[in-house]
């Protein structure tokens, strides 16, 4: 039986998929009144803030990869609805941040 704090785990993915979300947010915000440098920057953070919680994800993932027996609790499944949803918008952004300098020009 895997030896994991689920708990910890999936607070640690929700709090930086949560952070992620918002600065990949707030990049379009930038975009959109054409500060492309500091939307750039947003994003790099909000990679930043999902390398981490990809980390967390891929631990559980490893694990049971390895063979390892786990029981997953609904915590991490909501942790993991939100990692991947992240995922989504952050691609999302990055495609409106690109249509916003295509705009400009």
């Amino acid at each position: 039986m895997s030896n994991f704090n689920f708990e910890e785990i999936s607070f640690t993915i929700i709090a930086n998929a949560g952070e992620a979300k918002g600065r990949a947010i707030n990049a379009i915000h930038l975009a959109k009144e054409n500060k492309f440098d500091e939307a750039q920057e947003e994003l790099e953070l909000a990679e930043k803030a999902m390398g981490i919680a990809g980390h967390s994800h891929m631990d559980v993932i490893s694990a049971e990869a390895a063979g390892e027996k786990i029981q997953i609790p609904v915590l991490f499944m909501h942790a993991e609805d939100q990692l991947l949803t992240t995922e989504t918008v952050i691609l999302l952004s990055k495609e409106m941040i690109e249509l916003y300098k295509q705009l400009k020009k």
